[in-house]
Protein backbone atom coordinates (compact mmCIF):
# COMPACT_ATOMS: atom_id res chain seq x y z
CA UNK A 1 0.00 0.00 0.00
CA UNK A 2 1.17 3.51 -0.74
CA UNK A 3 -0.33 6.99 -0.61
CA UNK A 4 0.28 9.99 -2.87
CA UNK A 5 -1.50 13.35 -2.78
CA UNK A 6 -0.56 16.16 -5.13
CA UNK A 7 -1.58 19.57 -6.39
CA UNK A 8 -0.97 20.29 -10.06
CA UNK A 9 -0.74 23.82 -11.47
CA UNK A 10 -2.80 25.43 -8.71
CA UNK A 11 -0.20 27.33 -6.72
CA UNK A 12 1.38 30.65 -7.77
CA UNK A 13 4.89 29.41 -6.91
CA UNK A 14 4.80 25.63 -7.42
CA UNK A 15 3.51 23.87 -10.52
CA UNK A 16 3.68 20.54 -8.65
CA UNK A 17 3.27 19.92 -4.93
CA UNK A 18 3.43 16.30 -3.82
CA UNK A 19 3.47 14.34 -0.57
CA UNK A 20 3.79 10.56 -0.53
CA UNK A 21 4.21 7.61 1.82
CA UNK A 22 5.95 4.49 0.60
CA UNK A 23 4.69 1.36 2.35
CA UNK A 24 6.71 -1.81 2.04
CA UNK A 25 8.00 -4.84 3.93
CA UNK A 26 10.69 -3.76 6.38
CA UNK A 27 12.90 -6.62 5.23
CA UNK A 28 13.03 -5.41 1.62
CA UNK A 29 16.47 -3.85 1.03
CA UNK A 30 16.40 -0.20 0.00
CA UNK A 31 18.89 2.59 -0.67
CA UNK A 32 18.15 6.07 0.62
CA UNK A 33 17.33 9.00 -1.67
CA UNK A 34 20.41 10.16 -3.56
CA UNK A 35 21.80 10.81 -7.01
CA UNK A 36 22.40 7.38 -8.56
CA UNK A 37 26.08 6.56 -9.04
CA UNK A 38 25.39 4.50 -12.18
CA UNK A 39 22.90 7.04 -13.57
CA UNK A 40 23.84 10.50 -12.25
CA UNK A 41 20.86 12.20 -13.87
CA UNK A 42 18.45 10.33 -11.59
CA UNK A 43 17.60 11.39 -8.03
CA UNK A 44 15.68 8.67 -6.19
CA UNK A 45 15.64 6.02 -3.53
CA UNK A 46 16.31 2.52 -4.81
CA UNK A 47 14.68 -0.86 -4.38
CA UNK A 48 17.71 -3.13 -4.15
CA UNK A 49 15.64 -6.26 -4.69
CA UNK A 50 14.28 -5.33 -8.14
CA UNK A 51 16.62 -2.45 -9.00
CA UNK A 52 14.01 0.19 -9.79
CA UNK A 53 12.37 2.91 -7.73
CA UNK A 54 8.97 4.09 -6.60
CA UNK A 55 9.56 7.84 -7.14
CA UNK A 56 12.22 9.79 -8.98
CA UNK A 57 13.11 13.12 -10.54
CA UNK A 58 15.75 13.78 -13.16
CA UNK A 59 18.25 16.58 -13.44
CA UNK A 60 16.20 17.80 -16.42
CA UNK A 61 13.13 18.13 -14.19
CA UNK A 62 11.19 15.04 -15.27
CA UNK A 63 9.22 13.26 -12.54
CA UNK A 64 7.51 9.90 -12.13
CA UNK A 65 6.08 7.73 -9.39
CA UNK A 66 4.32 4.36 -9.33
CA UNK A 67 2.03 2.44 -6.98
CA UNK A 68 0.91 -1.16 -7.05
CA UNK A 69 -2.73 -1.88 -7.82
CA UNK A 70 -4.51 -3.82 -5.08
CA UNK A 71 -6.31 -6.87 -6.42
CA UNK A 72 -8.14 -9.77 -4.83
CA UNK A 73 -6.15 -12.32 -6.81
CA UNK A 74 -2.44 -12.77 -6.24
CA UNK A 75 -0.44 -10.92 -8.86
CA UNK A 76 1.09 -13.01 -11.61
CA UNK A 77 4.87 -12.67 -11.76
CA UNK A 78 5.59 -11.22 -15.20
CA UNK A 79 9.30 -10.89 -14.57
CA UNK A 80 9.13 -7.12 -15.04
CA UNK A 81 9.51 -4.69 -12.16
CA UNK A 82 6.95 -1.90 -11.98
CA UNK A 83 9.73 0.29 -10.62
CA UNK A 84 11.44 0.24 -14.00
CA UNK A 85 8.55 2.29 -15.39
CA UNK A 86 9.76 5.20 -13.26
CA UNK A 87 13.44 4.70 -13.98
CA UNK A 88 12.99 4.42 -17.74
CA UNK A 89 10.96 7.60 -17.94
CA UNK A 90 13.26 9.86 -15.95
CA UNK A 91 16.31 8.38 -17.72
CA UNK A 92 14.93 8.96 -21.20
CA UNK A 93 14.04 11.83 -23.50
CA UNK A 94 10.38 11.09 -24.26
CA UNK A 95 7.75 13.55 -23.04
CA UNK A 96 5.20 12.25 -20.56
CA UNK A 97 2.40 11.80 -23.09
CA UNK A 98 4.49 9.81 -25.54
CA UNK A 99 5.94 7.67 -22.79
CA UNK A 100 2.72 6.60 -21.07
CA UNK A 101 1.01 5.88 -24.40
CA UNK A 102 3.83 3.53 -25.39
CA UNK A 103 3.81 1.42 -22.21
CA UNK A 104 3.04 -2.27 -22.79
CA UNK A 105 0.88 -2.59 -19.70
CA UNK A 106 0.31 -6.32 -20.09
CA UNK A 107 3.98 -6.93 -19.29
CA UNK A 108 3.54 -5.74 -15.70
CA UNK A 109 1.51 -6.61 -12.64
CA UNK A 110 -1.15 -4.01 -11.76
CA UNK A 111 0.17 -0.47 -11.47
CA UNK A 112 -0.71 3.22 -11.38
CA UNK A 113 1.83 5.63 -12.85
CA UNK A 114 2.20 9.40 -12.74
CA UNK A 115 4.67 11.00 -15.15
CA UNK A 116 5.40 14.70 -15.62
CA UNK A 117 7.54 16.61 -18.11
CA UNK A 118 7.53 20.37 -18.60
CA UNK A 119 3.89 21.48 -18.34
CA UNK A 120 2.11 18.14 -18.67
CA UNK A 121 1.27 15.51 -16.07
CA UNK A 122 -0.16 12.15 -17.09
CA UNK A 123 -1.81 9.35 -15.14
CA UNK A 124 -2.15 5.80 -16.43
CA UNK A 125 -3.05 2.41 -14.98
CA UNK A 126 -2.91 -0.98 -16.65
CA UNK A 127 -6.15 -1.81 -14.84
CA UNK A 128 -8.67 -0.12 -17.13
CA UNK A 129 -7.47 3.49 -16.84
CA UNK A 130 -6.15 4.79 -20.17
CA UNK A 131 -3.48 7.51 -20.26
CA UNK A 132 -5.02 10.79 -19.12
CA UNK A 133 -3.50 14.26 -19.15
CA UNK A 134 -4.46 15.79 -15.84
CA UNK A 135 -6.05 19.21 -15.55
CA UNK A 136 -5.08 21.62 -12.75
CA UNK A 137 -6.39 20.24 -9.48
CA UNK A 138 -5.72 18.34 -6.26
CA UNK A 139 -5.61 14.56 -6.53
CA UNK A 140 -5.10 11.47 -4.41
CA UNK A 141 -3.71 8.08 -5.38
CA UNK A 142 -3.18 4.86 -3.48
CA UNK A 143 -3.51 1.28 -4.71
CA UNK A 144 -6.63 1.74 -6.80
CA UNK A 145 -7.64 4.18 -9.54
CA UNK A 146 -6.86 7.88 -9.21
CA UNK A 147 -9.10 9.57 -6.61
CA UNK A 148 -10.74 6.33 -5.46
CA UNK A 149 -12.43 7.57 -2.25
CA UNK A 150 -10.59 5.45 0.28
CA UNK A 151 -10.58 7.07 3.71
CA UNK A 152 -6.81 7.62 3.78
CA UNK A 153 -6.85 9.19 0.33
CA UNK A 154 -9.77 11.53 0.99
CA UNK A 155 -8.49 12.64 4.39
CA UNK A 156 -4.94 13.38 3.26
CA UNK A 157 -6.04 15.01 0.00
CA UNK A 158 -8.25 17.42 1.93
CA UNK A 159 -5.37 18.29 4.25
CA UNK A 160 -3.29 19.14 1.20
CA UNK A 161 -6.16 21.24 -0.16
CA UNK A 162 -6.17 23.25 3.07
CA UNK A 163 -2.40 23.85 2.81
CA UNK A 164 -2.77 25.08 -0.77
CA UNK A 165 -5.78 27.28 -0.05
CA UNK A 166 -4.13 28.86 3.01
CA UNK A 167 -0.76 29.18 1.23
CA UNK A 168 1.04 27.26 3.99
CA UNK A 169 2.81 24.75 1.78
CA UNK A 170 6.38 23.84 2.67
CA UNK A 171 8.34 20.66 3.37
CA UNK A 172 7.41 20.65 7.07
CA UNK A 173 3.66 21.02 6.55
CA UNK A 174 3.69 18.39 3.79
CA UNK A 175 5.54 15.92 5.99
CA UNK A 176 3.09 16.63 8.80
CA UNK A 177 0.02 15.60 6.80
CA UNK A 178 1.70 12.26 6.10
CA UNK A 179 2.06 11.36 9.79
CA UNK A 180 -1.62 10.49 10.35
CA UNK A 181 -1.83 7.01 11.97
CA UNK A 182 -5.62 7.00 12.35
CA UNK A 183 -7.24 3.88 10.88
CA UNK A 184 -10.53 4.04 9.00
CA UNK A 185 -13.87 3.28 10.71
CA UNK A 186 -14.87 -0.37 10.36
CA UNK A 187 -17.75 0.38 7.92
CA UNK A 188 -15.26 2.00 5.54
CA UNK A 189 -13.11 -1.11 5.14
CA UNK A 190 -12.85 -2.47 1.61
CA UNK A 191 -13.41 -6.12 0.74
CA UNK A 192 -10.06 -7.90 1.04
CA UNK A 193 -8.56 -11.34 1.50
CA UNK A 194 -6.35 -9.98 4.30
CA UNK A 195 -7.01 -10.71 8.00
CA UNK A 196 -9.27 -8.05 9.53
CA UNK A 197 -6.68 -6.53 11.90
CA UNK A 198 -4.08 -6.18 9.15
CA UNK A 199 -6.64 -4.87 6.66
CA UNK A 200 -7.66 -2.16 9.11
CA UNK A 201 -4.06 -1.28 9.93
CA UNK A 202 -3.45 -0.63 6.23
CA UNK A 203 -6.22 1.99 6.10
CA UNK A 204 -4.09 4.53 8.00
CA UNK A 205 -2.18 7.08 5.93
CA UNK A 206 0.92 6.19 7.97
CA UNK A 207 1.17 2.45 8.62
CA UNK A 208 2.95 0.93 11.60
CA UNK A 209 3.23 -2.85 11.95
CA UNK A 210 6.13 -5.22 12.72
CA UNK A 211 6.62 -6.66 9.24
CA UNK A 212 5.12 -4.09 6.89
CA UNK A 213 4.63 -0.36 7.14
CA UNK A 214 5.52 3.14 6.02
CA UNK A 215 9.20 3.03 5.14
CA UNK A 216 9.54 6.65 4.06
CA UNK A 217 7.68 9.90 3.52
CA UNK A 218 8.61 12.03 0.51
CA UNK A 219 7.83 15.63 -0.39
CA UNK A 220 8.38 17.21 -3.79
CA UNK A 221 8.08 20.88 -4.70
CA UNK A 222 8.60 21.90 -8.35
CA UNK A 223 8.46 25.64 -8.94
CA UNK A 224 7.35 27.34 -12.13
CA UNK A 225 10.91 28.64 -12.52
CA UNK A 226 12.43 25.14 -12.45
CA UNK A 227 13.59 24.94 -8.85
CA UNK A 228 13.09 21.44 -7.43
CA UNK A 229 13.12 20.39 -3.78
CA UNK A 230 12.93 16.69 -2.93
CA UNK A 231 13.03 15.40 0.64
CA UNK A 232 12.82 11.88 2.06
CA UNK A 233 12.23 10.98 5.71
CA UNK A 234 12.79 7.31 6.58
CA UNK A 235 11.27 5.21 9.36
CA UNK A 236 11.95 1.95 11.17
CA UNK A 237 9.46 -0.79 12.00
CA UNK A 238 8.28 1.11 15.10
CA UNK A 239 7.47 4.18 13.02
CA UNK A 240 10.41 6.13 14.42
CA UNK A 241 12.54 8.38 12.20
CA UNK A 242 15.67 6.53 11.08
CA UNK A 243 17.13 8.98 8.58
CA UNK A 244 16.47 11.94 6.31
CA UNK A 245 17.81 13.26 3.01
CA UNK A 246 17.06 16.43 1.09
CA UNK A 247 18.14 17.88 -2.26
CA UNK A 248 17.53 21.19 -3.99
CA UNK A 249 18.52 21.94 -7.58
CA UNK A 250 17.54 23.90 -10.64
CA UNK A 251 16.22 21.68 -13.44
CA UNK A 252 18.49 21.60 -16.45
CA UNK A 253 21.61 22.70 -14.58
CA UNK A 254 24.64 20.45 -14.34
CA UNK A 255 25.67 19.11 -10.99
Amino acid sequence: MCLIVFAWQLHPEHRLILAANRDEFHSRPTEALDWWRDNPAVLAGRDLQAGGTWLAVSRAGMFATVTNYREQEKAVDTGRSRGELVTKFVSGNANAGSYVNAIAGEQYAGFNLLAASEDELFYVSNRNDAPTRLSPGIYGLSNASLDTPWSKVVRTREKLRTLVETDTVDESTLLEILTDRTVAPVPDLEQTRLPFDLARTLTAPFIVSPDYGTRCSTTLLCSHSGEISLRERRFDAEGEISGESGFNFLAGRSR
